[in-house]
C-alpha cells in the first residue's frame, strides 16, 4: 500500500477494528488531511473518510497449485469483479481475461470488494500466453461431476452474452458442463465460476 489518507484517524481506526482488524496498524499511521486534500489525492470524497493509493501488483501465474480462471471477453464489469471475489474466496490461482475490458476498471474493483490484491489479476495479450490444461465450460460439454479438475488447470468461461469464442473452444483440452435442471437455460457467470472452483476444491479435499 502506498499513500493512505484519512479525514479523522480515530474514526478510521475504530472502523478498522470493527471491519478490518488487519488494517488497524496501517490506519494508525495514515496521514490526516482536509476534505479538499482528500479529494485531490483520492479523486473524490468517500463516506468512510479513508482513501489510499496502491500500485497494481505484477501478475505471475506461471507456477501455481490452484486453477487459473480465464474469462473469455467478459462484458459485465460487476460480474467480472464478483468473479474475482469468488476466486479469492475459493483459493484460485488467479483471474485473467481476454478482450478489451480492463480487469482493474474501478467498477470491477468495487465488484471484487478490493480482493484484486488477494490473488493475481490481469489481462492476457492472447491465447499463446495460456499454460496448462484448459477446461472450458459450455452447456454442450461433458458433465462436470464425472470429471476431475487438476490443480494447474485453466478454467475458461465465456462472456455472458456470446459464450466461449471459437478460439478458446478450439484451445480447450476438455469441455465440461455444469449440472442444470430442465428449463434452466444458463447460470450467471459468477455462479458458474463458483461451481467450477467448488468442484475442484471438493475433489482436492477428498483426495
Amino acid at each position: 500500500m502506498g499513500t493512505v489518507v484519512v479525514l479523522d484517524r480515530d474514526k478510521a481506526v475504530a472502523l478498522a477494528r470493527s471491519h478490518a482488524p488487519d488494517l488497524v496498524a496501517v490506519l494508525e499511521r495514515a496521514e490526516v488531511v482536509s476534505a479538499d486534500e482528500f479529494e485531490r489525492v483520492v479523486g473524490r470524497s468517500h463516506p468512510t473518510g479513508v482513501g489510499g493509493l496502491a500500485e497494481r501488483p505484477a501478475v505471475e501465474v506461471v507456477e501455481r497449485s490452484a486453477p487459473l480462471v480465464l474469462l473469455d471477453n467478459p462484458r459485465n464489469l460487476g460480474n467480472f469483479g464478483a468473479v474475482i471475489r469468488v476466486a479469492a474466496g475459493l483459493g484460485a490461482g488467479g483471474v485473467v481475461s481476454l478482450g478489451d475490458v480492463d480487469p482493474w476498471h474501478p467498477t470491477v474493483l468495487r465488484g471484487s470488494a478490493g480482493l484484486h490484491f488477494a490473488l493475481p489479476v490481469g489481462r492476457l495479450g492472447g491465447l499463446d500466453e495460456v499454460r496448462g490444461t484448459v477446461i472450458a465450460f459450455d452447456a454442450g460439454g461433458r458433465d462436470l461431476r464425472d470429471e476431475r479438475i487438476p490443480d494447474d488447470a485453466v478454467l475458461a468461461f465465456g462472456s455472458e452474452r456470446h459464450g466461449l469464442s471459437a478460439e478458446v473452444r478450439a484451445r480447450a483440452d476438455l469441455v465440461v458442463s455444469l449440472p442444470m435442471r430442465p428449463k434452466v437455460s444458463s447460470y450467471n457467470l459468477t455462479t458458474s465460476v463458483a461451481m467450477g472452483l467448488y468442484h475442484w476444491e471438493l475433489f482436492r479435499r477428498a483426495s
